[in-house]
């Protein structure tokens, strides 16, 4: 048997719409969003995207050397790229033009079923997120999101975790990758789990600074919070 993801589901779509007007909501103007998704449900997704105000400005496959799917069952062909769509808000401009196609490093889903590669996060981190920006994964699941921001030393990070075991999960990998450099703060609740960082990127000498950093206006934690707490939706390791 595989590992769950909580409410990841083909009967359970109707978180879709909801998240993803909370996502546009508390977005920067100008700003990018990069939305992992199951094509075979992409109808859903666009739908969504559409609804909440995001312009769908590009798309990318992620190839891999191995079959990610070993189900002989009903299997029709060899399941070997990922994809993801980009999505902005407004009319940004990217920090660096990347490949529509790009190779895809073996996690081994170690920590989540669906882990992503922290390289290729990076990858996207560094063109779609300004300078000492703050990442928002609100699907957070291993955190692979929040090591690369780590890893950087340039991005802030804010990630939201539904699931207790991969929470747990996710803090134990950013301390074991923070060390002294950051202090990680928690904020839990009986069905949410919030993951926020304690420093801020300081662009003008291009180090991290300890500093108490929060959505940016007119986006509010706690509101953010107490909507997320309602929205269902799949973790993305």
């Amino acid at each position: 048997m595989g590992r769950s993801v909580a409410n990841d589901m083909a009967s359970n779509s109707d978180w879709l719409i909801p998240a993803f007007n909370e996502m546009y909501r508390v977005l920067e103007n100008n700003r990018y969003a990069v939305v992992f998704y199951g094509w075979n449900e992409v109808d859903k997704f666009v739908n969504a995207w559409r609804k909440a105000g995001f312009r769908i400005i590009g798309h990318f496959v992620f190839y891999k050397k191995y079959a990610s799917n070993a189900r002989t069952v009903k299997k029709h062909m060899e399941y070997r790229h990922e994809c993801a769509y980009l999505l902005a808000k407004g009319y940004p401009q990217s920090c660096k033009v990347l490949p529509s196609v790009m190779g895809w490093n073996y996690t081994g889903n170690e920590f989540h079923p669906t882990q992503k590669p922290v390289d290729l996060l990076l990858k996207l981190i560094n063109a779609f997120c300004p300078t000492g920006g703050i990442v928002l994964d609100p699907f957070m699941g291993s955190a692979s999101t929040a090591l690369a921001c780590i890893q950087s030393e340039i991005f802030d990070y804010l990630g939201y975790e539904l699931d207790n075991n991969y929470f747990n999960i996710a803090m134990s990998r950013i301390n074991e990758k923070s060390n002294k450099l950051r202090q990680v703060v928690s904020q839990e609740s009986p069905k949410h789990k919030v993951i926020k960082p304690h420093y801020k990127y300081n662009l003008q000498n291009k180090k991290p600074e300890s500093k108490n950093r929060r959505l940016p206006p007119p986006a509010n934690d706690d509101y953010f919070i107490n909507r997320a707490r309602k929205m269902q939706g799949v973790q993305n390791g």
